[in-house]
């Protein structure tokens, strides 16, 4: 099984990630086309030309990968995609042979994430859009990254149901620290999961944004809400 795992920035897809890639049976990769996204739009992100030396940058060529043989003998391979990374002509025909998942946040809490780490995100910046677009071309199980860090086994195991996978408690707990697979953009973005054993616990109250933050998450509250409404539920 190839599974492409969809979503915007800081969705809690990196600790989806280790989960998975925690598992005995999966092989992991960490957002193929983000090097080919800095290459194409020329946009500044952290770590830019780092991560264009250090990672395939062309586009074509990480789509015949994600169409080849899962990495190291595994059965199966998890795939960390980021919505926005699919610039319009970049090769999408090696999704249809995925099973397609689509991880959602509430757009208060990404974008205050998002800027705490890079900042003014715009709206294609997180993603929303481009993620309601993947969503109607490959349809799949959508899960709530909050319904997720409220009961992480009961989620997951619905989660793994709904793909035909069996469920595997150490998706739930993984050591501390990087992974092989991490990207090489991990030591900017991901000092928080490198620092967890599992999990975080429930989120509190949506976070307060500034008045140029509010109007970003209206302008992402509709196609949020679209990907909202097909949610696997407790």
């Amino acid at each position: 099984m190839k599974i492409a795992m969809w979503s915007g920035p800081r969705n809690l897809s990196t600790a989806m990630m280790y989960a998975f890639g925690n598992r005995a049976d999966f092989a992991a990769w960490d957002e193929p086309f983000y090097a080919p996204y800095l290459q194409e739009t020329g946009i500044d992100h952290p770590m830019r030309d780092e991560i264009i030396v250090a990672h395939d940058p062309d586009a074509t060529s990480v789509a015949a990968c994600c169409s080849g043989p899962v990495p190291a003998g595994k059965p199966h391979w998890y795939m960390k995609h980021m919505a926005l990374h699919m610039v319009p002509g970049f090769p999408l025909d090696w999704a249809e042979d995925c099973v397609n998942v689509h991880l959602i946040r509430h757009p208060a809490r990404v974008i205050a994430s998002y800027a705490a780490k890079r900042e003014n995100p715009t709206l294609a910046d997180i993603g929303y859009e481009q993620h309601a677009a993947l969503f109607d071309r490959f349809p799949g199980p959508v899960i709530d990254s909050a319904d997720i860090r409220r009961d992480p086994a009961r989620m997951l195991d619905k989660l793994c149901a709904e793909i035909g996978l069996t469920f595997d408690p150490a998706m739930l707990r993984w050591p501390p620290g990087p992974r092989s697979f991490d990207g090489i953009w991990a030591r900017h973005w991901y000092g928080a999961v490198h620092q967890s054993t599992g999990f975080a616990g429930a989120e509190g109250p949506l976070p307060d944004l500034d008045q140029e933050q509010t109007a970003l998450q209206r302008a992402a509250l509709p196609a949020f809400c679209c990907l909202e409404r097909q949610k696997i539920t407790f």
